[in-house]
């Protein structure tokens, strides 16, 4: 399952959103992974995030492959959405 997102918080996937990207991610069982200028880095590693450098605006691509992948592709989405504001 592929998803087309944009980062749309002003800071960027600097280290807190990252952070609270990567522990979304590690809730599931699905492979997830981010590709974005022909990088692709596992969405379960804060550091491997940040390696991205993805600034305000910026569209990368969601890959998540498994068994939960519908629902985490969904919550995922759901937390770009809202600039990374935690429930």
């Amino acid at each position: 399952m592929e998803v087309f997102l944009k980062i749309k918080n002003n800071e960027g996937l600097h280290a807190r959103p990252a952070g609270i990207l990567a522990k979304k991610a590690a809730e599931f069982q699905s492979s997830i992974q981010i590709e974005v200028n022909g990088q692709i880095k596992s969405a379960k590693s804060i550091m491997a995030l940040m390696g991205l450098g993805l600034k305000k605006d910026q569209e990368f691509k969601l890959i998540i492959d498994g068994v939960d992948a519908e629902q985490a592709s969904k919550s995922i989405s759901d937390l770009v959405e809202s600039e990374f504001k935690q429930a």
